[in-house]
């Protein structure tokens, strides 16, 4: 098999996952970038700027602005670091639990749906190549 065809053809599929996903949503919604700092804080617990940049492989200029949006809507707070005068911790407050349950079960509800419409060993195959892809993931 062409490692070539094979890299387009899994960036055409799960882009357009993604897309429809996210069009699914309402304008205004969070952000996809946001989504994922709110999962990354509700995983790992609080966290700096910087390393959330680093984490999400993002400038730490774009983080500034996707924790900018997050806190001025109340789903993220900031609080001096003890530890290190200057820097700050980002927390997820409990109204960006509530945002991100939500968008979950949204999102998890529409997949749940399409999947409906394939058969049990399709769903299987499915399911067998999640670690394949959650490692592939880490490699990017």
């Amino acid at each position: 098999m062409d490692t070539v065809a094979l890299a387009a053809a899994l960036r055409l599929a799960m882009g357009r996952i993604v897309r429809r996903l996210r069009q699914a949503h309402a304008v205004g919604d969070v952000t996809l970038s946001g989504v994922s700092v709110l999962a990354r804080l509700a995983r790992t617990g609080p966290d700096s700027p910087g390393s959330l940049a680093e984490s999400e492989r993002v400038r730490p200029q774009a983080m500034a602005g996707t924790l900018a949006g997050l806190e001025q809507r109340g789903l993220v707070s900031r609080t001096p670091d003890t530890a290190a005068g200057r820097r700050a911790i980002v927390s997820l407050t409990d109204e960006g639990r509530t945002v991100l349950e939500q968008r979950r079960s949204e999102s998890v509800g529409r997949l749940a749906h399409a999947l409906d419409e394939f058969t049990p060993q399709q769903r299987q195959a499915l399911y067998d190549v999640l670690p394949l892809l959650d490692r592939l993931a880490e490699r990017l």
